[in-house]
């Protein structure tokens, strides 16, 4: 297999890797450059190592823009280096188990917020009352004003208030953490349409650039079929 020695590290590659620096973008080329003052416009690297750089640059540029990386920024740049994705991260969030007092919390929350509370409720007030005014008009255990009836309602409201709250506090927790997942997906496809436009660009120049060599080996031959006519 046919190789070729980068300028950079003065390892072998692959001679499908082999890039020119003519073919990268300055501001690349410049990065490039502050590491390794002897790579030149003649100089040659891999792939690989325009792919680090490449990286090393997004990296830069976020520090520069959003000033020192978040740990979500430094994720986002890991999963670029990686190649993996952040997306399944978010189903890895669902499938964490819950514990027995939040299952609880989320049973109540959702009976305690439904139609069927509310008026499962609003009948046994009125049978309260009822029994109390009407059928046990004599012998009530709790007659009007109603002192037990208030004493079991705003127990029942102390109690159930904070167990609603801990179940809004813990999905508020999970929608901040789908709303981190979100603003790293949107941030990754950025970053990776910038590096796409930079491959773009630089497969373009490199198409220009054989374009130019082959037209200058048709120019070659044209001018040394002029050089036989004319002779002849």
């Amino acid at each position: 297999m046919d190789t070729f020695k980068s300028d950079i590290s003065g390892k072998e590659f692959p001679i499908s890797e082999k890039t020119s620096a003519k073919l990268i973008r300055h501001t690349l080329l410049a990065l490039i450059q502050k590491d390794n003052p002897q790579f030149k416009h003649e100089s040659y690297l891999s792939t690989t190592e325009l792919n680090f750089y490449r990286e090393k640059y997004i990296s830069d540029f976020l520090s520069k823009e959003v000033g020192e990386l978040s740990t979500l920024e430094k994720t986002v740049i890991t999963s670029l280096t990686d190649k993996t994705t952040i997306s399944d991260k978010i189903d890895e969030d669902d499938k964490i188990p819950l514990t027995y007092g939040q299952k609880i919390a989320d049973k109540v929350a959702s009976f305690g917020g439904s139609w069927t509370f509310i008026i499962s409720f609003g009948v046994f007030i009125l049978l309260w009352i009822c029994l109390n005014i009407i059928w046990l008009s004599h012998k009530a255990f709790d007659p009007y004003p109603f002192i037990l009836l208030n004493l079991i309602l705003s127990c029942l409201a102390a109690i159930q208030a904070p167990v609603i709250m801990m179940s809004q506090n813990r999905q508020e927790d999970k929608d901040r953490e789908r709303g981190k997942n979100d603003y790293m997906v949107n941030l990754k496809s950025e970053l990776e349409i910038r590096m796409l436009h930079e491959k773009i660009d630089h497969l373009i120049m490199n198409q220009q650039q054989e374009l130019l060599e082959i037209q200058k080996v048709q120019i070659e031959m044209l001018n040394d079929i002029l050089k036989k006519v004319e002779k002849k």
